[in-house]
C-alpha cells in the first residue's frame, strides 16, 4: 500500500518519500527481523540516517511537512520517540522533525494533536538528557502557541507544572521555551433611575483564573522572576510576558509581584527600567502592559509616578504613526485598558503627544503616501489595519468616558462621526464591537446627543446593528440605546417609530442577564415623562406575565430597573387612575410580594415610592385604601429604623390624606384610627430634617 501511494505523488516530494520508505522499513527491521547485535546496530544507523534526511527535506517547505505527515510519518516518528532501545540522539532528531511539522500550518498541528503528541513529548521531560529536554520543550513550544492548540492540555496532569518549573533551572532555552508555553497556556478573553447607562466592567472568561491559579500555586513568580535579570534577551522577554499574562486582572498575582525582590530591586523598578526609550519596543510594550495589569488590580495607585511620568507616556508612544502596525495596535488598547475606569488618566492622556488628534490617523492607514517600501509588510497591513480602528476606537471610548470637554474633542476630530457610523457596518465583528462601545462613551454627553448625534443620525445603523448581532455587540448596543432614549434625545421619537419598544421587550426575555437589565433599563428611559399611548404600548409589549417575571428575577438591578419602570408609567394622575384600573390588582400584588421579601433597602424604597405614586392617583388610591395588609406596611416602614424608607412611606400618607382632594376627610379618620396620627408627631420630633418637615405637613393636613 505504502509503495503504491509513493508512486503516485509529485516527483519533488521523492526525497521525503523514500526517507519515509527507508525509515519504515529500518523500523520494520530493528524491530522484527534482529538476528544480531551488529544487525541491531546497522538498522538503527539507518533510522538515525533516515530521520535527519526527512529533517533536512522539510526545513522551510510547508508542502513536504504535509506529505510527511499524510504518509503517516509522525506516528512513525512518535513510535522511535518514546522507545526506550532508541538512542538519545536519534530521539532528539525525531523531537526535532516534529517541531519542524509543527511550524507548518495549523492543520500539521491539529495532525500532531490527534496523533497525541502531547503526551508524548511530556513524558520525554522525564530523560535525564538535557538535549532531548530542550527538544521536546521547543516542539511543545510551538504546538501551544499555535491557536487550535487547546490550553487545558498543558493541566491534565497535576504533576506537568510542577516538573516544568523544576525544569527551569536547566538551562536558557529550557527557561525560554517554558515561559513561552505558560504565557500561551494562560489566555483570558476578553472588554440609577432614569439616567446614562454605564457598561459593566470586564470579565475574565472562565478558564483564566484557573490557569492563573495553578500557576501562582506552584511558584511560578518565585520561580520566573530571577528570569528578568537573565543574560539572554530572549529568556527575559519571555518571563517579561509571562508576568503580563498572571497579573492580569489577578489581584492575588498582582500583590504578590509589586513587592518581590531581584537582586535588592523591587519588581516596578525593573519594569520600568524596561521601559526606556533605548530598550527594544517588544520589551517596552510587554513592560508597560504588566505594570498596566498591577495597576488595574489595585496593586499600584493611579497617581504613582511609574504610571503617570512611565507607563502611560510610554503606550502613547507606540501610537505614533512611526510604529508598525501591530505596535500601534498593542499600544492603544493597553493604553484603553490603562484609563479606562479613571477620570485624571484619561484627562493626562488626552493631553499627552496629541493623542487624540495621532488617533486619527489609525483611520488613514496605509495612505497613498506611505512609507512602506516592503512590499510584503504593505500587503501584511493593508489585511490588518482594520485592527488599527478597532484598537482607535477603543481607545476613543475609554477616552471619552467621564470628561466633557474629551468627548468634545473626540467628536470635533476630522469625520469623527462619519468614521463611527462607517464602523457600525464593518464586516470584522471587533471592529463594529469597538465603533459601538466608541459610541456608548460618547452617547453620555447632554450636548453630543442633542447636536452631533442627531446631526448624523446615528441611531438608524446603531438600529440595524441590534437587529441581528451576537450578544457581546448586543450589550453594548442596547447599553448606548438607553442613553439615546433619554427625555431630553432629540433621537428618541424616531428610534420609537423605528419599533424599539418591541425589541426592547424582547431583550427583558433574554437568558442573556445584560441584555435584561438593558432591555428594562431602556424601556424605563422610554416611559419617563411619555404619553399614554407609548406607556400602552409597553405594558402590552410586556403583558402581565413577563413584568411579574421580571419583578421575581434574581438579579437586583433587573428587580429595581423594573420598579423604576413602574414608577414611571405610573405618574400623572390620568396616566396613574388608567393604568391601575386595567393592571391594579396585579401591581398591588406585585407591591405586597416585594414589601413581604428579603430584598435591601433601595429596592423597599423604591417600591414604597410605587405606592406613593398610586396614592396620588384620583381613584387608584382606592387600592390602597381597600387594602388593610397595604395600610399596616406603610405603617410599620413609617417607624422603620431607616430614615430613607420612613420618608417614601411618608410621601404615600401625605399624598392619602391630602384635604384638597375628594374623599380626605374619609381616609383621613380611617389612618388616625389606625394610629397614624400618634406616629406622625412622634416623626415630628425626629433629629432628621426632611422626615420632620415632612411630618409636620402631614399633620397640618388633619388640622386645616
Amino acid at each position: 500500500m505504502l509503495i503504491d501511494y509513493l508512486t503516485s505523488i509529485p516527483r519533488k516530494s521523492c526525497k521525503v518519500s523514500c526517507a519515509l520508505l527507508n525509515l519504515s522499513s529500518s523500523i520494520y527491521c530493528s524491530t522484527v527481523h534482529i538476528v544480531s547485535k551488529y544487525t541491531f546496530k546497522t538498522a538503527f544507523c539507518k533510522v538515525s540516517s533516515n530521520v535527519r534526511d526527512m529533517k533536512n527535506a522539510v526545513i522551510g517547505n510547508n508542502k513536504q511537512k504535509a506529505n510527511l505527515i499524510v504518509l503517516g510519518a509522525v506516528p512513525r516518528l512518535l513510535y522511535l520517540l518514546q522507545q526506550e532501545t532508541s538512542s538519545t540522539e536519534l530521539r532528539t532528531e525525531c523531537a526535532v522533525v516534529l517541531g519542524s511539522l509543527a511550524m507548518g500550518t495549523e492543520n500539521n498541528v491539529k495532525s500532531l494533536l490527534d496523533c497525541h503528541i502531547i503526551p508524548a513529548l511530556l513524558q520525554g521531560l522525564l530523560s535525564p538528557d538535557l538535549k532531548f529536554i530542550e527538544a521536546c520543550l521547543r516542539c511543545l513550544r510551538t504546538i501551544f502557541i499555535s491557536p487550535v492548540t487547546p490550553e487545558d492540555l498543558l493541566y491534565t496532569d497535576a504533576t506537568v507544572i510542577s516538573h516544568l518549573m523544576a525544569l527551569l533551572s536547566r538551562s536558557r532555552y529550557t527557561q525560554e521555551y517554558i515561559c513561552q508555553i505558560f504565557s500561551h497556556c494562560c489566555k483570558l478573553q476578553h472588554w440609577h433611575s432614569c439616567g446614562f447607562k454605564s457598561l459593566p466592567q470586564p470579565l475574565l472568561c472562565a478558564n483564566g483564573p484557573d490557569h492563573q491559579t495553578i500557576l501562582f500555586n506552584h511558584g511560578a513568580v518565585q520561580n520566573i522572576a530571577h528570569l528578568l535579570v537573565s543574560t539572554s534577551y530572549k529568556v527575559r522577554m519571555q518571563a517579561l510576558k509571562c508576568f503580563s499574562v498572571l497579573a492580569f486582572e489577578n489581584p492575588q498575582v498582582s500583590m504578590t509581584l509589586v513587592n518581590v525582590l531581584v537582586d535588592g530591586e523591587l519588581l516596578p523598578q525593573i519594569f520600568v527600567k524596561m521601559l526606556q526609550r533605548d530598550k527594544p519596543i517588544e520589551m517596552q510594550l510587554t513592560s508597560a502592559k504588566c505594570l498596566t495589569s498591577m495597576c488595574r488590580a489595585g496593586a499600584i495607585r493611579t497617581d504613582d509616578s511609574c504610571i503617570v511620568l512611565k507607563t502611560l507616556p510610554c503606550l502613547v508612544r507606540m501610537c505614533s504613526k512611526e510604529r508598525l502596525l501591530e505596535e500601534r495596535v498593542e499600544g492603544a488598547e493597553t493604553l484603553a485598558y490603562l484609563i479606562e475606569t479613571d477620570v485624571e488618566l484619561q484627562r493626562i492622556a488626552s493631553i499627552t503627544d496629541h493623542l487624540i488628534v495621532m488617533l486619527a490617523d489609525y483611520f488613514k492607514y496605509p495612505s497613498s503616501v506611505s512609507a512602506i517600501t516592503d512590499i510584503k509588510r504593505l500587503d501584511h497591513d493593508l489585511k490588518h489595519a482594520h485592527e488599527l480602528r478597532q484598537a482607535a476606537f477603543k481607545l476613543y471610548a475609554s477616552l471619552g468616558a467621564n470628561d466633557e470637554d474629551i468627548r468634545k474633542k473626540i467628536i470635533e476630530t476630522e469625520n469623527m462621526m462619519d468614521r463611527i457610523v462607517n464602523g457600525l457596518s464593518e464586516s470584522s465583528i471587533k471592529v463594529r464591537l469597538a465603533a459601538v462601545r466608541c459610541l456608548h462613551s460618547l452617547s453620555r454627553s447632554v450636548q453630543q446627543l442633542r447636536t452631533s448625534f442627531q446631526d448624523h443620525a446615528v441611531w438608524k445603523p446603531l438600529m440595524k446593528v441590534l437587529q441581528n448581532a451576537p450578544n457581546e455587540v448586543l450589550v453594548v448596543a442596547s447599553s448606548t440605546l438607553c442613553n439615546l432614549l433619554l427625555e431630553f434625545s432629540p433621537s428618541k421619537e424616531p428610534i420609537l417609530e423605528s419599533g424599539a419598544i418591541e425589541l426592547l421587550c424582547s431583550l427583558t426575555q433574554s437568558e442573556n442577564l445584560a441584555l435584561r437589565v438593558n432591555g428594562i433599563w431602556a424601556l424605563m428611559n422610554v416611559a419617563f415623562q411619555a404619553e399614554q399611548k407609548i406607556k400602552s404600548d409597553i405594558l402590552r409589549g410586556l403583558s402581565t406575565e413577563q413584568l411579574f417575571q421580571l419583578l421575581s428575577d434574581s438579579d437586583v438591578n433587573v428587580l429595581m430597573k423594573t420598579l423604576g419602570l413602574l414608577r414611571n408609567l405610573l405618574s400623572t394622575r390620568p396616566h396613574i387612575d388608567h393604568i391601575m384600573s386595567t393592571h391594579g390588582k396585579q401591581i398591588m400584588q406585585a407591591v405586597t410580594l416585594i414589601l413581604e421579601g428579603e430584598h435591601n433597602i433601595e429596592v423597599k424604597e423604591q417600591t414604597l415610592c410605587i405606592l406613593a405614586n398610586i396614592a396620588d392617583g384620583t381613584t387608584a388610591k382606592e387600592l390602597i385604601m381597600t387594602n388593610d395588609d397595604i395600610l399596616q406596611k406603610i405603617k410599620y416602614y413609617m417607624s422603620h429604623s431607616n430614615v430613607k424608607l420612613q420618608l417614601a412611606a411618608m410621601f404615600c400618607i401625605s399624598n392619602l390624606i391630602w384635604n384638597e382632594e375628594e374623599g380626605s376627610q374619609e381616609r383621613q379618620d380611617k389612618l388616625r384610627d389606625m394610629g397614624i396620627v400618634d406616629i406622625l408627631h412622634k416623626l415630628s420630633q425626629s433629629s432628621d430634617p426632611n422626615l420632620c418637615d415632612k411630618a409636620k405637613t402631614a399633620l397640618q393636613q388633619y388640622l386645616a
